[in-house]
């Protein structure tokens, strides 16, 4: 059986001052994909728009993977202990969340992902919280900052890792979501604690019927990440193998 096809966005490796090091870090994104059943179809800014549109109107899911701060006048806002923007990944990634929220297809957001979907969505960011950064890839597992990721209970997300309650994660972000910076149409799927109020690391799409979760973990760093997170690759390509069954017996 023909696997579904998952577009991923992705950072421009040519952009980073690490270039070797960008380009692993993108490979861990098409790797899991792959590793779980799908076809990855990667996409980063220097994909010519042609190609880009073709693509995004042929997946059955988009993964919208870790990166760059996004420009806070997305929400805006000025900057404020915000990274520089990179303004290619942003456009390339509204274009394709667009494109999904369209078509109907399965919607997975990891790191920015999660930050992307909040904003594209019309919500916020806290342009930058103390203590969730770890050393720079690629430090060893050990070096990894973690923390305590609380699910909701009768989440989707719950759901997928086996009702589990908390679980403890990894941390390679400085940016994140305030409850108060939730975009309607989003729930809370996960909490962290942290001293200037619970932050929203894990969410998804309000409506039960909507394929759409974000974390904002790393779950593709599987050295740093707990072994339930691997249920959660694997619901992300079963629906996105349904979004293909569903298509073939119906059309677009």
């Amino acid at each position: 059986m023909a696997r579904p096809r998952i577009v991923v966005t992705l950072s421009n490796p040519e952009r980073a001052a690490d270039p070797a090091a960008a380009e692993a870090k993108n490979r861990r994104y098409l790797a899991v994909v792959e590793r779980h059943g799908a076809n990855p179809v990667p996409l980063d800014e220097r994909v010519p728009a042609q190609a880009r549109d073709a693509a995004l109107a042929d997946m059955h899911a988009l993964l919208i993977a870790g990166g760059a701060d996004l420009d806070p006048a997305l929400y805006g806002e000025t900057p404020d202990g915000s990274n520089p923007p990179e303004p290619g990944r942003d456009a390339l990634d509204a274009a394709a969340f667009e494109a999904a929220i369209a078509s109907g297809v399965p919607i997975l957001g990891v790191c920015r992902g999660l930050q992307a979907i909040n904003v594209f969505s019309g919500g916020r960011l806290v342009q930058h919280v103390d203590d969730h950064e770890s050393p720079p890839y690629p430090a060893r597992a050990a070096a990894a900052t973690r923390h305590r990721l609380r699910l909701e209970p009768g989440t989707r997300l719950a759901g997928i890792l086996g009702g589990a309650g908390t679980l403890e994660v990894n941390s390679f972000h400085h940016q994140a979501v305030a409850a108060d910076g939730l975009a309607d149409g989003l729930r809370v799927a996960g909490l962290a604690p942290h001293d200037g109020g619970d932050l929203v690391e894990a969410l998804e799409a309000a409506d039960p019927d909507r394929w759409l979760v974000a974390v904002q973990c790393h779950p593709e760093r599987v050295e740093s990440t707990p072994a339930e997170m691997d249920a959660l690759w694997t619901a992300f390509v079963a629906a996105a193998g349904d979004r293909r069954n569903d298509r073939r017996l119906n059309g677009p």
